[in-house]
């Protein structure tokens, strides 16, 4: 919620969102207005971090380093981002923020809170496992080269800025094995589960077929206005960097993950047994959560929730007639015919636009903003559909790319519209969840642009999943089944709780874990797998659904308690849209100090 300069924070309130929900607030006369320094601190951070990861300038729109690709796992960029971190944390220390306006404490202590986590991560060395089955470097590449992502390929240009990237892109990859033989050395490994799935990956983006490559699609996508001669030069170029770059550098990868490192990859499921393990997953706690709390903590709440979703599985399930136990239930839900009704790719996407139908003649009642961007569903690249969930990519800057509901698809007979729960998963994903948040951020102009391209797992995560309890508000989970797998759902993040802590603290190991998930929701064997292995490949980041759901409705049953008749649901959803991703504890000093 920005305030302007010389205007109370009521008047500004009323601006953004009118004034029903806050007739209560406590004002503050004259707050200030935008403080001139930091704003300018504020804009160079954002501009100076640009030049250090220009993928994210690539992501949002911003072309101006679009043939710069970092080799960061260097020693050279590691320090030269320490060096950054630690100027721009000493400079937002010498402003005292009882001094400023509500807008500029919370952009302060945000940025404070980001330099923080970030600088706590380095003495874990990442770079030591920056190759996963989930996100890396080189599965970016596959969807920026494909010429279906953020990288254009409008231009003359275009085509050159990516070769450049491609011939960055072969240092980055000595580096990175480098860097996993210091790991090796350290004991700091990958489990062996997780490096099986990396090998196909790779051998995948290998691939010597130029009409199967991914790579070779912006050569199939020519534009028609590019003169003949350079249409030509530049098809020349693509096969040359295809076959003497790419292929090579993603050969050379398959070849040592399948046999330097698998040889010596982990048999363990959890980080606890690497050197500092419990350390480390109590920063990726703190690093994704933005809480203080304990392991311990999380894994009983996580009990407590699977308890509380099951209980109400219970009930829906006696509602149906269902006699079975709930094992059972998830068993006839995972195969019943009339589950799996899809035969092509296109009706699997047709059933997400008709979940959209449903739910926009109610989005007005609880939301009145709604983001000007584009929105689009669209079918997961082949390459990795395999491995990808279901997910959301936020849109560039300028409005040319589009908000993204990624669905991957490998065989549509197989896509089980309980198992998925196809609604709460759209709501989530998709509108009002990751749309709504990610494109209103962005397109919030009365906030530094740093908060607009920024985020935390914890509060986007959060919002996400708190946005699928509002299903039924928004015309979805009539069908007694959807409500099953919206519950499916919600426990599945419950469960999230439990076997990421049992993982990385050792109470479980991979097989453990796959089946109490197996026992508690309607997930089949190979998605249990998948989701295991991705919180072994992703230490922390799957608490940060829950925790963040569970403040946000804390907060929300907070204020309808204090504000009584005179609490709108529609208002507390724009306040917290308005101001964007922000860290938990923040969040909860930003909502105090908005309602005073």
């Amino acid at each position: 919620m920005a305030l302007a300069k010389s205007r109370s924070l009521l008047t500004v309130v009323c601006l953004i969102v009118g004034c029903t929900f806050f007739k209560t607030i406590t004002l503050f006369a004259q707050a200030p207005g935008k403080n001139k320094a930091l704003h300018e601190l504020f804009a160079s951070f954002y501009e100076e971090r640009l030049k250090l990861f220009p993928l994210e300038a690539t992501s949002q729109g911003d072309p101006r380093y679009n043939d710069l690709l970092p080799n960061d796992g260097s020693a050279e960029h590691l320090k030269a981002v320490h060096d950054f971190y630690v100027q721009y944390q000493n400079d937002l220390k010498k402003f005292n923020d009882q001094k400023l306006g509500l807008d500029d404490r919370i952009s302060l202590d945000i940025l404070l809170d980001f330099l923080s986590r970030q600088l706590g991560s380095e003495k874990f060395h990442p770079e030591y496992l920056s190759i996963n089955q989930m996100y890396s470097l080189p599965l970016t590449m596959g969807q920026l080269g494909s010429g279906t992502s953020s990288q254009p390929f409008k231009t003359i240009a275009d085509y050159e800025n990516w070769l450049k990237r491609i011939s960055a892109f072969t240092v980055w990859v000595d580096t990175a094995i480098a860097n996993h033989r210091k790991g090796i050395q350290a004991g700091m490994v990958l489990p062996r589960a997780n490096v099986m799935k990396i090998i196909p990956q790779m051998q995948s983006l290998a691939q010597r077929d130029l009409t199967r490559n991914v790579f070779y699609g912006p050569v199939t996508n020519l534009p028609k206005e590019f003169p003949e001669n350079e249409k030509i030069r530049l098809t020349n170029a693509y096969k040359n960097a295809i076959f003497q770059q790419l292929i090579p550098a993603f050969e050379k990868l398959a070849g040592f993950f399948s046999s330097e490192y698998f040889a010596r990859a982990r048999t363990t499921s959890g980080i606890s047994v690497l050197p500092d393990g419990d350390a480390m997953y109590r920063h990726y706690i703190n690093f994704y959560t933005t809480t203080n709390k304990t392991p311990d903590e999380i894994y009983k709440t996580g009990l407590k929730e699977v308890g509380r979703i099951t209980s109400e599985i219970e009930r829906i399930k006696k509602s149906i007639g269902f006699n079975g136990s709930n094992k059972e239930l998830f068993g006839y839900m995972k195969t019943e015919v009339k589950f799996m009704p899809f035969r092509t790719n296109a009706e699997v996407l047709k059933a997400y636009d008709t979940v959209l139908a449903k739910i926009k003649p109610h989005l007005s009642k609880y939301f009145s903003i709604t983001p000007k961007t584009a929105f689009e569903i669209r079918e997961v690249e082949s390459f990795r559909a395999a491995s990808s969930p279901p997910h959301y990519r936020r849109p560039s800057f300028d409005g040319t790319r589009p908000g993204i509901f990624y669905v991957p698809i490998v065989d549509p007979t197989k896509i089980n519209v309980t198992g998925w729960a196809m609604e709460s998963l759209f709501i989530h994903e998709a509108i009002p969840g990751h749309h709504f948040q990610l494109a209103l951020q962005q397109e919030n102009n009365d906030i530094p642009q740093f908060r607009r391209t920024m985020g935390n797992s914890a509060f986007i995560e959060g919002w996400g999943l708190y946005a699928e309890s509002l299903g039924e508000k928004l015309g979805c989970y009539t069908d007694p089944y959807q409500k099953l797998g919206a519950l499916g759902n919600e426990i599945h993040r419950a469960i999230r709780l439990v076997v990421d802590v049992a993982l990385h603290t050792g109470e479980m190991n991979r097989e453990q874990a796959i089946a109490y998930m197996l026992e508690h929701e309607a997930l089949g064997e190979a998605e249990a797998t998948l989701e295991i292995e991705r919180y072994m490949a992703l230490p922390g980041q799957a608490l940060s659904y829950k925790t963040g759901e569970l403040k946000i409705k804390e907060l929300r049953d907070k204020y309808q308690k204090k504000l009584g008749s005179k609490f709108s649901l529609k208002d507390f959803h724009d306040t917290i849209l308005k101001g964007g991703a922000m860290p938990l504890n923040v969040l909860e000093k930003y909502l105090e100090l908005s309602f005073k």
